[in-house]
């Protein structure tokens, strides 16, 4: 059989693409045992991956850890002794180091390790801040500045350890980091929707303990892709951003008595007033941490309170509201917290200068509809409704005076007719508006009514008898006035089933969907 000049060609180029190929697979082959060969060879500087491969793709990535040391302070830190100390040990080990902005003075790195600066420079191409493409093993090594390592076999339990997992709900291990503060395990629940995040005590100091947050020092071990499919990886201050982020996915870390990793370094800031600088930098990057997150209450394991929303001193968590749908809402949001607490302090201090003055109220609108149903406001409202009766209004220095102009009382609170209708505001303060209206109703032939109307379809009259008598009613924390058969009085406004069967204010632009419950 004769072959042609074309046939033959074609086989040449067959052939020589196979031995191409033979030859790259075992030279591919031989670079992956030198990698698992321990104390071979100077550490390497971790090269770009391939262009086109992404972070989540599983054949990116090589076996082994990289170490991460993220924390630290310029105008002192460890960070060279940190590499030192890892690469002395395990030099086959990549190093990274990560910078919001590059150090000053400048790290004294040993060779072989990288540093990522974050902020992107207009000169560099954008890999270059990108920290994720930088680290081509499996796994990553989080290490708080000053740790050292003095056996090389911590790691190979961590290692060991977050294998045995087998990507199930454990996705982090931890061992805690020796003269440093104690670690302590936690559990920690992040709802969004109330923009809350609350710690709370778990089981600790037994070998193995799981949980969903660490407070104190401790080398955390997770997989590449894990840690670089988290929003922002490298927030800080960088345990609190992750085990946030970890824990609305589900994910658990196991903290483990040992082995601990050594830190010669206590304290870890020669001078008070760089620590003071250390405390003030944590508290900015926190609060920070938590704007970016929408998280406005943070309740600490010891139950203690922190705020991060508005304040009496601060404009209110949210813009003008139109359509009767706050902005939180298309968030799929409700309330922020730091809003219904200034809504409850209002609305106490307004009722009990009402009780004092001898004006008669009640609770109105979607304020009666939050008393009923919750015994307080109702999650996703903006303000407090109060009805008053009109011929009240004189027994008040605050309101018989508002015809001349708004004023600010001894307590801040801001009394004002409003300039929407006949009725008044009483806002949380000058810079934060939040606020309870008052509107004054009279009695015209045994039907409650006003001067002033709004088109919202629950403004409307009813029958007197639901005033007599008014009755006590739970709301907000404290005794508050309300109209009697408060059903009934709620049904005339809103529609029958209405204490039942819960809904935004403006379904057309908003619904709240029941299984959000």
């Amino acid at each position: 059989m004769r072959i042609s000049f074309c046939q033959g060609l074609l086989t040449g180029a067959i052939v020589l693409n196979l031995l191409i190929l033979y030859y790259v697979s075992r030279a591919q082959q031989q670079m992956m045992e030198k990698r698992r060969e321990p104390g071979k060879g100077a550490p390497k500087r971790a090269s770009l991956p391939i262009p086109g491969m992404g972070i989540g793709s599983s054949s990116s990535r090589g076996p082994g850890i990289t170490i991460l040391v993220r924390e630290f302070e310029d105008f002192e830190n460890y960070v060279a002794d940190v590499a030192r100390s890892f690469l002395k040990i395990r030099p086959e080990l990549p190093f990274v180091v990560v910078a919001d902005t590059l150090p000053y003075p400048p790290l004294a790195l040993p060779e072989g390790v990288r540093l990522v600066v974050l902020k992107p420079a207009p000169d560099q191409p954008p890999q270059v801040s990108r920290p994720e493409l930088y680290i081509q093993t499996e796994y990553v090594l989080v290490v708080p500045d000053g740790v050292e390592l003095d056996l090389g076999r911590q790691l190979d339990r961590l290692l060991k350890e977050l294998e045995g997992e087998g990507g199930g709900a454990v996705r982090l291990v931890a061992a805690p980091v020796l003269t440093r503060s104690a670690v302590q395990c936690l559990h920690l629940r992040v709802s969004l929707r109330e923009w809350t995040a609350t710690y709370a005590p778990a089981a600790s100091g037994s070998s193995g303990s799981v949980c969903t947050a660490l407070r104190g020092d401790a080398v955390i071990l997770i997989r590449t892709e894990d840690l670089f499919n988290l929003s922002t990886p490298l927030s800080k201050p960088l345990m609190t951003s992750i085990f946030i982020q970890t824990s609305l996915r589900g994910w658990k870390v196991k903290l483990l008595e040992g082995p601990a990793f050594g830190s010669n370094r206590r304290p870890l800031f020669s001078s008070a007033h760089n620590q003071w600088k250390v405390d003030s930098r944590l508290k900015e990057s926190t609060a920070r941490l938590f704007r970016e997150f929408g998280i406005k209450r943070v309740i600490q394991a010891e139950g203690k309170d922190q705020w991060y929303g508005c304040r009496k001193e601060t404009e209110r968590c949210f813009g003008t509201v139109l359509d009767d749908t706050p902005d939180y809402l298309y968030l799929d949001r409700w309330t922020p917290p730091c809003c219904l607490r200034a809504l409850r302090e209002t609305t106490k201090y307004v009722i009990n200068i009402l009780e004092t003055s001898g004006v008669r109220y009640w609770l109105e609108g979607g304020t009666l509809l939050g008393a009923a149903r919750h015994q307080d406001i109702i999650p996703w409202d903006y303000d407090v409704d109060l009805g008053i009766y009109l011929e009240d209004i004189p027994n008040c220095d605050y309101l018989k005076s508002l015809d001349s102009g708004s004023l600010t009382d001894a307590n801040g609170y801001v009394w004002e007719r409003a300039v929407e209708g006949n009725f008044y505001r009483v806002q949380y303060s000058e810079a934060n508006h939040l606020h309870v209206d008052l509107w004054p109703f009279y009695s015209r032939n045994g039907v409650m009514t006003k001067d002033s109307w709004t088109d919202h379809k629950q403004d409307v009259e009813f029958p007197e008898h639901f005033l007599h008598p008014l009755v006590p009613m739970q709301f907000a924390g404290i005794t508050a006035y309300a109209p009697n058969n408060h059903q009934s009085f709620l049904e005339l406004k809103f529609g029958e089933g209405v204490v039942e069967n819960p809904q935004y204010p403006n379904p057309a632009k908003k619904r709240l969907e029941k299984s959000k419950l």
